[in-house]
Formats: C-alpha cells, sequence, structure tokens
C-alpha cells in the first residue's frame, strides 16, 4: 500500500468524498503538456495492473500496467512516440486540505487522433525488459542480476542491496550459463522473483520493486464500500513445490508436512539447473517458506475505491456474506475507473481438489513444460501378457497420459483374437417319404422324423472404454465372430480432456457365446494429440489388483458366486498395516438377488 497519512484513511473510508485528478504529459522533446480532471473525457480513464494470472497464484511475475485515457486535448499524436503520462490523485482531507498521492508512470504505445479528443493507451517500464538479453556466463546474486537488468533497461531500483538481502535465498550464488532457454531481461527477472519468493512490478514512481505476498491486512473494505461482491468456499494455501530439474529430466518435489495444499510449480528454472542437490533443496524449500504466507480466500468485488492500494496489498473483507472475523484476500489484480469505481480481485485454487491428487499428479506439471503443445504426441500399449477373454470383462489395454493444454485427443487401438464360439444344438424335421421319393421310392412311406446335430455358433464381443474411471456409455462397439482370427479396429475420441492431470484411458472385453484369446503383443493401441506426455510419468505407488475365480463359490440352499472382484492395500511404511478386503458380485437366490461383502 502507497504510505498516505491518516487523514487519507479516514477520508477514503466516508461516505461521501471529495477528490480530482491531474496529469501531465511530457515528450521526448522536452515538452511538457499537463492536463486537469475536467480535460479528461468522462468514464475514459483507466489503470489496470496485475501480479498473478486470471485463475491462481504465481510467483516471479512481470506484469505490466495499463493506462487508458482519452483527453480534450489538440496536442500533435506525432510528438507524443515514447511520450511520458504521470497521474495523480487528490483528496480533500478532514480539514479541507488535499492529499496527492501519484497514480504511476506510463509509457505512451499508442496515440489516436479523433476530431477533438486525444486518445492514449500507455504501459509502464516494465515494458523495457522486453529488450534481447545476451546469452553469457554471469555468477553473482539475485541482487547482482537486478542491477544487471536495470542498468541495461534504464529502469531504476526501487529497493537496496541492503533491502534485498533480507529476503531468503538472496545471498545465494547463482549462474547463468550459455545453454539456458532465457530470451530477454524480463525473463531474467521472472526468475529471480522465484527463487526470491515473491514478483516484480514497476511502482508509482517508475522503479523496479520486488514484492511478496504477506499475511498482515493493510485496509479493511466494509459493505457499505462495496457495489457488488463474490467470495470463494475456501482458502488457497501451498504446501510444495516443484521444480523442473533439464539435465535429469525429472520433476524434484519438495513439500511440507502433512502435504494437504496446492503444489506451486516452478516450471524449469535455469538458476536451479546446476549445483548440488542439497543446494537446490534448499532454495525450494526457502521459496516453499515464503509461501506459507498465503492463506488467501478468493474474491471478485466493485468498490467505491482506495487509490492508495497496490497489487499484492492484503486487505480484510467485512459485512455482508462474509465471516463474522471478516475475508482475509489478496489484491492480485485491480482496475481503477478515472472517476469511477474500483474493481479488486484475488485469484487462487482449492486445495480441497488438489488433496485428492496424488504425489504424481503434483509432479507432472513440470514434465508438461517440456512438452512442445504444438506438436502432435503418441502414446503406445502394447499387451505383454495373454488375455483370455470370456463372459466377464477383462482389461484389454489401459494408457496413462496426460496434456499441457485443454485439447482433444485420439484412441486408436488393434486387438487379433482368436475366437473359439460355443457349440449349438441344431434341429430340423426331415421327411422320409421325400428321401424316399428321391431315391424312387415314392408313396411307400410317408413316416417323418427329426434330425440333430452340433455346429459352431457365434461369439459377441462388446467393448467398453473407460476414461478416469468413468464408463463411455455413448459408444460402446460390438462385433459378431464365427470361429477363426478376428481383428477388432477401435476408435474413440476424447474431447475436453482437462491439462495437468493425469488421466487414464482403459479398453475392457466382453465375449459371450463362446471364448477369446489375445497373444502377447496381439492387442496394440495408442492416444495421440497435442501437447501429450505419458512416458515420464513416474509411478506413484498405486497397486491396482484384479483377480478373477474361474469356479463358483459354493454356499448351502443351492445359492453360489459367479465372480468376485478383490482389493489389496499393502502400507509400505507400517509392516502392521496388510488389508484385505472382497466385494462379492449379485448372488442369486430365487426371484431375487442380494450383495454380499467380506471384509
Amino acid at each position: 500500500m502507497y504510505p498516505v497519512s491518516d487523514a487519507f484513511l479516514q477520508a477514503v473510508q466516508e461516505n461521501t468524498r471529495r477528490y480530482y485528478w491531474t496529469g501531465e504529459i511530457k515528450t521526448k522533446g522536452g515538452a511538457v503538456y499537463p492536463f486537469s480532471y475536467e480535460d479528461i473525457v468522462k468514464g475514459s480513464g483507466y489503470i489496470a495492473a496485475q501480479c498473478c494470472g486470471s485463475t491462481e497464484m504465481e510467483l516471479g511475475t512481470v506484469y505490466s500496467a495499463e493506462l487508458g485515457i482519452t483527453l480534450l486535448s489538440d496536442i500533435d499524436r506525432y510528438t507524443l512516440e515514447d511520450a511520458e503520462v504521470e497521474l495523480f490523485y487528490h483528496l480533500r482531507l478532514a480539514d479541507g486540505a488535499y492529499e496527492t498521492i501519484p497514480m504511476g508512470v506510463f509509457e505512451v504505445s499508442e496515440a489516436n487522433r479523433m476530431v477533438k479528443c486525444l486518445e492514449l493507451k500507455a504501459y509502464d517500464y516494465m515494458v523495457r525488459f522486453e529488450k534481447d538479453f545476451s546469452s553469457f556466463q554471469s555468477v553473482g546474486n539475485c541482487y547482482d542480476f537486478m542491477v544487471l537488468c536495470s542498468d541495461a533497461c534504464g529502469v531504476g531500483l526501487a529497493q537496496t542491496r541492503e533491502e534485498i538481502s533480507a529476503f531468503q535465498n538472496a545471498e545465494i550464488r547463482i549462474s547463468i550459463y550459455e545453454d539456458n532457454d532465457i530470451e530477454t531481461y524480463r525473463d531474467v527477472l521472472y526468475y529471480v522473483g522465484q527463487l526470491l519468493g515473491g514478483f516484480f512490478f514497476i511502482n508509482r514512481e517508475g522503479r523496479l520493486e520486488l514484492k511478496r505476498f504477506g499475511a498482515e491486512t493493510v485496509a479493511e473494505v466494509r459493505q457499505e464500500h462495496r457495489y457488488s461482491s463474490s467470495v470463494s468456499d475456501f482458502m488457497t494455501r501451498y504446501t510444495a513445490v516443484s521444480s523442473t530439474n533439464v539435465v535429469t529430466e525429472t520433476a524434484e518435489y519438495y513439500h511440507l508436512d502433512p502435504d494437504d495444499g496446492l503444489t506451486m510449480n516452478l516450471g524449469a528454472n535455469p538458476f536451479l539447473q546446476y549445483g548440488l542437490e542439497v543446494t537446490r533443496e534448499e532454495i525450494c524449500m526457502n521459496i516453499l517458506d515464503a509461501l506459507s504466507a498465503i492463506n488467501y480466500t478468493p474474491f471478485d468485488v466493485e468498490t467505491t475505491g482506495n487509490p492508495a492500494l497496490d497489487i499484492g496489498d492484503v486487505i480484510l473483507l467485512s459485512g455482508g456474506q462474509m465471516d463474522v472475523s471478516g475475508t482475509v484476500g489478496c489484491i492480485t489484480s485491480r482496475t481503477v475507473r478515472i472517476g469511477g469505481r474500483e474493481k479488486l480481485k484475488g485469484v487462487g485454487k482449492n486445495p480441497r481438489l488438489s488433496a485428492a491428487k496424488s504425489k504424481n499428479d503434483k509432479n507432472l506439471t513440470g514434465i508438461l513444460n517440456r512438452v512442445d503443445s504444438n506438436t502432435i504426441q503418441m502414446e503406445l500399449f502394447t499387451n505383454a501378457k495373454e488375455l483370455m477373454l470370456g463372459s466377464s470383462p477383462r482389461l484389454a489395454e489401459q494408457i496413462t497420459f496426460a496434456v499441457k493444454k485443454q485439447t482433444t485427443v485420439e484412441f486408436q487401438g488393434q486387438i487379433v483374437v482368436d475366437v473359439t464360439p460355443d457349440n449349438v444344438q441344431k434341429r430340423a424335421p426331415v421327411s422320409l417319404a421325400a428321401l424316399i421319393d428321391a431315391l424312387g421310392r415314392a408313396g411307400e412311406i410317408e413316416d417323418e422324423f427329426s434330425a440333430e446335430w452340433q455346429e459352431s455358433g457365434l461369439a459377441v464381443c462388446d467393448v467398453a472404454f473407460e476414461m478416469d474411471q468413468e464408463t463411455v456409455r455413448v459408444h460402446c462397439p460390438a462385433e459378431t465372430w464365427t470361429e477363426g482370427r478376428h481383428t477388432l479396429s477401435l476408435y474413440y475420441p476424447i474431447e475436453n480432456v482437462a491439462e495437468n492431470l493425469v488421466h487414464d484411458f482403459r479398453v475392457y472385453l466382453t465375449v459371450t457365446g463362446g471364448s477369446g484369446k489375445v497373444a502377447v503383443g496381439g492387442a496394440i493401441g495408442c492416444i495421440r494429440g497435442f501437447g501429450l506426455v505419458g512416458a515420464d510419468i513416474e509411478w506413484d505407488g498405486t497397486i491396482m489388483v484384479d483377480e478373477t475365480m474361474e469356479n463358483p463359490v459354493p454356499f448351502h440352499s443351492g445359492m453360489g458366486v459367479g465372480a468376485y472382484e478383490g482389493a489389496v492395500g499393502v502400507d509400505t511404511e507400517t509392516p502392521k498395516g496388510i488389508a484385505f478386503g472382497e466385494a462379492f458380485g449379485s448372488i442369486a437366490m430365487g426371484g431375487f438377488s442380494a450383495e454380499m461383502t467380506d471384509g
């Protein structure tokens, strides 16, 4: 929050307030054009800033703030290339005096002339860091790289070396080697910001400043100050970080105990690619310690406005639908309308959803960063054991995969099945008279008899697709086969596959009216799509056991169970934790059935 007086904070909380805006334009040629509140076209001016994306918290971000304004001015727009615009907010205090605070310094990127108006679009100094970075070896601490970027791009630093040294990881020696994917100085700041556990922004004086998420609230937004509000019913918090190690092509995972919150993905930070493993662990745990301050409720409110607030500020929302003690949230984006309302937003994901994920899911995001989302990848399956098919569904193919962004993928498979249909009894009447007539003895015998014999019947193969433990109901292929070898061709498009999650696709086969056999290597399949990854997904320790009983389990009174499913759970940390459970299928008893369990 920008430092203001207590009188300012009191005045901005009043039901009515008196204020005005002013500004000035400075051209590269040295000309200065001041403008007043009356020169601003009503409803045209805004300042928008953010420190996170639209859905979740982020570290190391380097977002630019944007200014849009339309002035009643006759300034020549061709003189405004790279001109600077400064804005100021003036609020009347209780004693009648006005307190002035700066609202930022912006560089004009676009100037459009209308009949009587000048329309400007401008951004703060963060865009200066979009300058090509020379790939060379460099060693230093975080502040050294901040100075490097500051000097190269002509933006002053808001903090001293002593102030930055108070942050964790600030004194660790880090290196940039020639083999890296850094393209601009903005990229350098992004990775340095991650190490320091914060984000960069351009402050109101036009200087580069690092800010970390905190726990202390700086202002209260009461119900009477809100036009509208939307608040989540959960709190965002982090208990783990994940970092991709490009050298070993693995995702390194560090967490707190208990690990029941969200995971912050650091991606492939070039400052974390070299050095001892213990050093990388220390850096990541320091980052996680900084993240522990995040305990915010996501919100979206429209308020009367407090121009002293900044992105990254923690506020208390009280009254209305808020909790009795209030709701604490962090401003991750804000839009200030000049002469109008102010919109504040705090983003975050639900940790309860993350708690249902395995450690394998949390490691996945770092792996996905190595995948090109614009290239088609393919994940393959081949059965490694012989499959015997019958009246009970048998798992024929299984492919585990993930995608970098939400997309549609395709499953294609081919299974060669040796089919043995059951023999069927055939019976047909035969006229002996017709037979005798055919032999030239017509009219002597008129008796008839039936002929019976057995022949090979038809076997029906039903296919069931299963995506993430949910059976696909809308498409259920089936084939009817005679005896011999047959090829089953399968295809299924999987739409709207969620990104950054491990997905499981399965194919089950059921053969009725006979049996089937799939030899080793007889079942092949693939899932193909853009930004696909599957082979790099590490095993998360889950063991799934399927067991089928060939002979029925006998019961008294003629009851029996044809098959059952079993689940075995093993706790590797506690040898005494071995458990076995069985779930029986339906048991036929006359005209009704019953479910039985044994555990």
